[in-house]
């Protein structure tokens, strides 16, 4: 039944490394990244309209927020944006809207998934989380969903799977093994060689019993702040308690807090065209390129003798590319970002976002 299911889109993050288009006064989540008239977290609420009933999707963000995911997701009730006052990681995260749907139905399945992703086939990934949320409907069961990876990529973790595998339609569900930080190139050209390694993509499902219970085993503290503010939960107490608690919270991630110490965690995989659209050069490999290497997003562009470059131009200015090549450049809002592509990874420690 549609109506025990519940969505939780993290929406708190940002988006450091997509300067200059990204900000903190608009992550990118926020944007339309893709140049296709929407922005991730609206693609994001779009990808679930049949998993869940609008009235059961809640996006928890910054207070700073609160106005630009109102004006972007209108159909989504105001009582569901739940406002962190500060960033505590995605454990606390996870609690706040775990105990505040538990108070609302306490037979819930939730799906818990990023804002920034992009997938390239809907039917499919709906078809994959249907299928977890049958899963996890009656069982103590932390479900992730894995990515089978394509090439060895060190910018993603990776989740290692038992051999034994249970099967629901088409898809294989198996018990999680261990969870593998961000490997170097080594590494990772050893795991895509094996068959029980995935991408791990954060999205996460379980019923509201089951995570609820695990962060109560191995994170007490976190679990009493929100098991105190319970009573106060829908009413106009509620923020002005969340002012004050939440930042007492530990700074910890579900991976950390649950998904690395509990037993009873399992990996669906799925193949949907799924990219975390983490970096410039994710965003590179993820979409078309020309004859000459390019990614291009704007229109009103003109290249010469320039390859294998990433372009991101939305801005309406006429802008002309000659004799560039393996660079990242864009522009947004006055800022200019031309960088080279091998260079990224220092993006990060020169703007002040």
């Amino acid at each position: 039944m549609k109506e025990k299911n519940y969505l939780v889109i993290m929406a708190g993050g940002i988006g450091s490394r997509f300067w200059p288009i990204s900000t903190i006064d608009c992550p990118k989540q926020f944007i339309d990244i893709l140049g296709n008239g929407r922005t991730l977290l609206q693609e994001t609420v779009e990808r679930f309209k049949d998993i869940c009933p609008k009235e059961n999707v809640w996006v928890v963000t910054s207070e700073k927020y609160a106005t630009i995911v109102k004006e972007q997701l209108p159909q989504v009730p105001s009582t569901n944006i739940l406002l962190e006052p500060c960033r505590r990681n995605t454990a606390p995260c996870i609690a706040y809207a775990a105990w505040r749907i538990l108070k609302e139905n306490r037979n819930a399945n939730i799906i818990v998934t990023p804002s920034d992703h992009h997938i390239n086939d809907g039917n499919e990934f709906r078809r994959v989380v249907s299928t977890a949320l049958d899963f996890v409907a009656d069982k103590d069961a932390i479900l992730t969903i894995g990515i089978k990876p394509t090439h060895p990529d060190t910018g993603y973790g990776y989740i290692e799977a038992k051999e034994d595998t249970c099967s629901i339609d088409k898809y294989s569900i198996q018990e999680v093994e261990s969870f593998k930080e961000k490997p170097d190139r080594e590494t990772a050209e050893e795991y895509i060689a094996k068959e029980n390694y995935f991408w791990n993509s954060g999205v996460f499902i379980w019923n509201v019993k089951t995570i609820t219970d695990a962060i109560k085993r191995f994170e007490p503290k976190i679990a009493e702040i929100f098991e105190q503010m319970y009573p106060i939960f829908g009413t106009e107490k509620e923020q002005l308690e969340i002012n004050e608690s939440f930042p007492k919270c530990r700074n910890i991630s579900i991976d950390y807090a649950v998904l690395e110490r509990a037993e009873n965690v399992y990996v669906i995989s799925g193949d949907f065209g799924w990219s975390d659209l983490g970096t410039w050069n994710s965003l590179y490999d993820f979409l078309e390129h020309d004859k000459d290497g390019n990614a291009l997003v704007g229109s009103n562009t003109t290249l010469s003798e320039t390859n294998n470059c990433m372009i991101h131009t939305l801005q309406n200015k006429k802008v002309i590319f000659v004799g560039i090549t393996n660079c990242i450049v864009a522009e947004h809002n006055g800022l200019l970002l031309i960088c080279k592509k091998d260079k990224e990874n220092i993006i990060k420690k020169l703007t002040d976002i």
